[in-house]
């Protein structure tokens, strides 16, 4: 069963960013300062355990553009489980309530654009070019 929390402590955001290691740095080959950047510390992190194991990790920050929600990292083992899917739920929930009137907008990888599309976020604009991963940026609809 997969739970989902806020990070409220230095364990928990020990091991979201243990999460985003592993997939972004040794998984992708993401440049290790490029992965961890200076907005950490304002940021809201959750953090996703799959029977009891973390598995998962998120964030979210208010921007000049709205709410961008970063980071989204499940482990390899842990695909296609929804632990991605109750990931991006919670910090949904949570962002809405605390911010109603902002937009909510991400930088998707292109093999997730379509596991977004699923959950209410559509494209806009042209394809770019990030720590050279192609994605998009997407804009939720609900």
């Amino acid at each position: 069963m997969t739970e989902v929390i806020r990070v409220k402590s230095e364990q928990d955001l020990d091991a979201a960013f243990n999460i985003r290691e592993q997939v972004f740095v040794q998984e992708q080959k993401v440049p290790r300062d490029a992965e961890r950047d200076q907005y950490e510390n304002i940021a809201k992190h959750y953090l996703a355990t799959y029977d009891g194991v973390p598995c998962g990790a998120a964030r979210w920050r208010q921007t000049e553009n709205g709410i961008k929600l970063e980071r989204f990292a499940v482990l390899q083992n842990y695909r296609n489980k929804q632990v991605g899917e109750q990931i991006l739920k919670a910090v949904l929930e949570d962002v809405k309530a605390a911010n109603p009137e902002k937009e909510v907008y991400l930088n998707a990888q292109l093999p997730a654009v379509n596991f977004y599309k699923r959950h209410g976020f559509v494209e806009e604009g042209d394809m770019f070019t990030e720590c050279d991963i192609k994605h998009y940026k997407m804009i939720f609809k609900g």
